[in-house]
């Protein structure tokens, strides 16, 4: 098996190949830090590359795999973190020039999740500044390089930009991002994988560097389904340093995964909703509707209560006063040396008053009640992920943000994969997005697996 081949499995697979001993933990991050080493100076997917650590990890897994101590089916299979996700003694820089030099001095449950399995963490990838912003830019720390344009540089969305290119690259089989209002699906989008927002409390943020505690979520970025269901499972529980995740149902997406959509009844967005995509974007949608039809899934309108616009004044008005109170020591620092187009929106938290907050949640739990009577009976609602294919650079709006399609889910305190669903103008991804209801992971996947089983849109890959 060629270097490239390899490196473009998906987990499933590679999991297969190393406990039947066909594949060495060791030969397998090898190949990883290869194709970083190749690509990376054109990508700058990565902050810090751990190889020397790796390739230890690597030699321990392969030992313990040999000799029969394998503690689990991970184990061998390489990882990248958000730079937001701390391991002790190591830099967190949560995309800040500022913190260049910050150590954690805890490690993050769901890093030592993923290791107890026999994951080897081969570094940490960028975000944009304290994961504040969609479109995946830092101006100062650098933005990673959208691979399916290697001639002109188009947005990886954001904020986790790294972990997107990384996998979508080949850098690594999947990465770890953070989601606050489509922070795992806006790059999933745009770099053509596969990324699963999780609900809160399903997976710990204790050791996560916050932005706004009550949107932000930790979810697998992929290259399928299956792969998003494996890490999803494997990151997931409850963690007595995160309240949230205590108390709820522990949940195993596999057992249902496979059982296809017969019988499901999807939501298409309402018409009103399609004025926000280009044209290319609502062919590939519009596609994905009619081949989960095809697939027996039913496919019906919804009328929601609200237009998804009216969330973001409310998830808006959250994050920036949540930010604002965790990080306004930095942004009331002139001198600081801050990303120009971050610092704007976090000050916008600076005169939110606790009237104009506590009235945003309240409009908040008011909204999800009413979403949820708009959902009874229907399994999914339906949307484009992103408005458009990705951007050049030169072309974006740092005013405004991309995140039409995705911060309802959020605000709503929903679960939502995204995965390819076609191509539009010169070969870029597109996306679809599937939304469901508090801590309905398991459905959203088994949704999805029954497309890509169906499809090969997330067998593409970025030119060489």
């Amino acid at each position: 098996m060629s270097q490239s081949t390899l490196s473009l499995l998906p987990v499933h697979k590679l999991s297969q190949e190393l406990m039947a001993r066909r594949l060495s933990p060791i030969d397998l991050t090898e190949t990883y830090l290869a194709c970083i080493q190749a690509k990376e100076p054109k990508l700058q997917a990565f902050v810090e590359v751990w190889a020397d650590d790796a390739r230890l990890a690597a030699r321990g897994a392969d030992a313990a795999i040999r000799s029969g101590h394998a503690v689990g089916p991970l184990h061998g299979i390489p990882i990248a973190l958000k730079d937001l996700v701390e391991i002790e003694g190591r830099i967190v820089t949560g995309g800040s020039e500022v913190w260049r030099e910050r150590k954690a001095t805890r490690t993050a449950t769901l890093a030592r999740r993923l290791m107890a399995q026999g994951m080897i963490v081969l570094g940490k990838t960028h975000t944009v500044e304290f994961a504040m912003g969609g479109w995946g830019t830092n101006s100062l720390r650098g933005t990673p390089w959208n691979p399916w344009d290697l001639q002109r540089q188009r947005t990886p969305g954001g904020s986790s930009s790294g972990s997107g290119v990384a996998v979508a690259a080949g850098l690594v089989p999947w990465a770890v991002g953070t989601d606050t209002g489509g922070s795992v699906r806006l790059p999933a989008s745009w770099c053509g994988i596969t990324g699963l927002k999780t609900t809160i409390g399903r997976v710990s943020t204790y050791g996560v560097l916050p932005l706004s505690p009550t949107l932000d979520t930790p979810g697998p970025m992929t290259r399928c389904i299956e792969d998003a269901a494996l890490l999803y499972l494997a990151m997931q529980g409850p963690d007595p340093l995160d309240p949230r995740t205590l108390g709820l149902p522990f949940t195993d997406p596999m057992p249902q995964l496979k059982r296809g959509v017969r019988g499901l009844r999807l939501a298409r967005m309402p018409e009103i909703e399609r004025q926000h995509a280009s044209a290319e974007v609502l062919a590939a949608y519009d596609a994905a509707l009619a081949e989960l039809e095809r697939l027996g899934a039913e496919i019906v309108p919804i009328e929601l209560p609200f237009l998804f616009s009216d969330v973001a004044t409310f998830n808006l008005r959250i994050m920036a006063a949540e930010s604002y109170a965790i990080l306004h020591d930095l942004i009331d620092d002139e001198k600081a040396p801050l990303d120009p187009h971050v610092r704007p929106r976090i000050v916008a938290g600076r005169n939110i008053t606790a009237q104009a907050y506590i009235e945003a949640l309240q409009v908040r739990e008011d909204m999800k009640l009413k979403f949820a009577a708009a959902l009874a009976g229907i399994d999914a609602l339906l949307t484009p992920t992103t408005m458009t294919t990705a951007l050049p650079l030169e072309e974006v709006d740092q005013t405004k943000a991309p995140a039409h399609y995705t911060r309802f889910a959020n605000f709503l305190d929903l679960c939502a994969v995204a995965l390819p669903n076609g191509v539009g103008a010169g070969g870029l991804p597109t996306s679809l997005q599937i939304a469901c209801r508090a801590y309905d992971e398991a459905t959203a996947l088994r949704i999805g697996w029954a497309y890509q089983d169906a499809t090969d849109w997330h067998l593409r890959r970025p030119p060489e």
